[in-house]
């Protein structure tokens, strides 16, 4: 087609085409108009917030976390009163009443299951397998192919950008590990995405779809608390760090989130348990387990109660691009926006 008779509005329905077409499988497998799925975050993907990115064409992703079942299934029906679109329950793996997750998810017609948290036990992903879709998350490609065999539907990469509980290695070199290699079955990308243009260059590396978390948390939808919100709003992307460990004898699960009060008073804390220990006032069992506990109830009352001085501020380095409080519809629009426009700028194109 020659270069003078393309006109920006046939630019934008081919570059819409072009994006459906690199997501067309992430689409197809969660069911969804667009292939952006929600980050599962305790406390904040529930319901409402859960049912508002299914609406708008994302997939939406219930977090379970510590739920018990007559929770979730609460919670699932209340998901399944606002939307009448596909959305999954992110389950952990650890939780002692996994079979009976399952089982409550299996009842409820849930089509995807998500398990995180570690390796998946095969009694579990053969029991989800009898009437849903399962998503695993992988942080190496051995892994990968691992869990490919055992039976994962599809996997997600979450690279140590994202929020929460988050692993060494970047999304940039996991990409670059995995989506070469696997395409048995669809590749999710997450950590740190904030605009479409990011989300575009890896469906051309072979993704399928992405993750989101940062982002929604602070939508309109969300329950989080305004302070909560408002602290996202503020946010530079370096104020999102991991929390550090002191001492290797008394291991600190690397959780990322905006540094606070609270963050700096865990640091003395652990501190203080150290030389508790050397002076022999506490055993190693009970000095770990007083370093466990600091952050016990802290997300909740952050993202609940609003305090953003004392509480688990997580969130991941796209922090930095959440600018306003959208509501989930104008997130999604925005990140197909951008995508097609990054697309459409390429154009016009020979043939």
């Amino acid at each position: 087609m020659p270069a003078d008779s393309v006109t920006p509005a046939l630019l934008q329905a081919a570059a819409r085409a072009r994006l459906d077409e690199l997501w067309a499988r992430g689409r197809a497998f969660l069911g969804s108009r667009v292939a952006i799925m929600g980050g599962a975050m305790s406390w904040v993907s529930e319901r409402h917030l859960v049912s508002a990115i299914s609406n708008a064409g994302g997939f939406g992703v219930i977090a379970c976390g510590s739920m018990m079942p007559d929770m979730l299934a609460a919670e699932i029906a209340g998901n399944q009163a606002l939307t009448d679109k596909p959305f999954g329950v992110n389950l952990i793996t650890m939780h002692p009443h996994l079979d009976d997750l399952i089982r409550v998810c299996l009842e409820a017609k849930v089509g995807h299951i998500v398990l995180a948290g570690g390796i998946p036990p095969g009694t579990a992903v053969r029991a989800i397998k009898d009437g849903a879709k399962l998503i695993c998350f992988t942080p190496a490609l051995a892994l990968a192919r691992r869990l490919v065999r055992s039976g994962a539907d599809a996997l997600v990469i979450e690279g140590s950008e994202a929020g929460g509980h988050i692993g060494p290695v970047s999304l940039t070199v996991l990409a670059q590990e995995i989506l070469p290699h696997i395409h048995e079955v669809p590749v999710f990308v997450a950590g740190g995405l904030g605009r479409g243009e990011a989300i575009l260059s890896y469906l051309e590396m072979g993704a399928s779809g992405a993750q989101l978390g940062t982002r929604f948390a602070a939508a309109e939808e969300s329950i989080a608390h305004p302070n909560f919100k408002k602290a996202f709003v503020r946010a530079a992307a370096r104020d999102a760090l991991p929390s550090i460990q002191l001492d290797e004898r008394f291991p600190v699960i690397p959780v990322r989130g905006l540094v606070n009060a609270g963050t700096k008073r865990f640091l003395e804390h652990q501190a203080m348990t150290l030389r508790r220990f050397q002076a022999g006032e506490l055993t190693k069992e009970a000095a770990q387990l007083d370093i466990e506990h600091f952050w016990a109830g802290a997300l909740r009352r952050a993202v609940i109660d609003g305090d953003v001085e004392n509480g688990s501020m997580m969130a991941g380095q796209s922090v930095g691009l959440v600018t306003s409080i959208q509501s989930v519809a104008d997130i999604i629009d925005e990140l197909t926006g951008q995508a097609t426009a990054a697309l459409a700028a390429r154009g016009p194109w020979p043939g």
